[in-house]
């Protein structure tokens, strides 16, 4: 019971924070919001007993993507454009028909962690009973990650290296940036 507390307000805080951000106008505001619905994301999926998916949501989702929208905003403008812009009606609908039809396709689902679901029946029972004859490795969650995903965790690992060398031009472009802007006015 104190998980779904938990979780209860979490979903709330990321409700608060998303509206957060749509009202808010300041682009620095917008990306501190942002590192917080990560975080929080990350704490979510903790909850959720998805440690490793909590982990790269904090590393990608609160610090290399706000780094990267910082140094956005330090090579342009730190606050929005106000332009004479039309309202779109038929945005929140839209949204609000999405949502309907996601809401809608999870009624069918099993419930979350129960002995019934098709990973706990076929999934698990292999990857427990086959990982020291198939591949060796003792450890199944080592098996599962390094093995089993292997070209999915491949993937994670690349998306995380792309994204710190991104970080890295970027910072470093900031730098000569600065050093030409000191050269003109000095």
């Amino acid at each position: 019971m104190p998980d779904t507390w938990i979780n209860i307000f979490l979903f709330t805080m990321l409700a608060a924070t998303a509206l957060a951000i749509v009202g808010v106008r300041h682009l620095f505001a917008v990306i501190m919001l942002f590192g917080v619905f990560s975080l929080l994301s990350a704490l979510l999926f903790v909850t959720l007993d998805a440690v490793d998916v909590a982990f790269t949501e904090a590393a990608v989702g609160a610090g290399i993507s706000t780094v990267l929208m910082l140094g956005t905003v330090a090579l342009t403008s730190r606050t929005e454009r106000h332009t004479a812009r039309k309202r779109q009606v038929w945005a929140l609908p839209l949204v609000l028909v999405t949502a309907a039809a996601l809401f809608y396709g999870t009624l069918d689902m099993p419930g979350f962690g129960g002995a019934d679901t098709p990973a706990q029946r076929h999934v698990a029972p292999h990857y427990l009973d086959q990982t020291a004859s198939e591949i060796g490795i003792p450890n199944v969650v080592t098996a599962v990650l390094a093995s089993y995903r292997g070209y999915d965790t491949l993937g994670e690992t690349a998306v995380i290296f792309t994204a710190g060398v991104g970080v890295l031009l970027i910072i470093s472009g900031l730098g000569i940036r600065r050093r030409r802007d000191e050269d003109e006015d000095g």
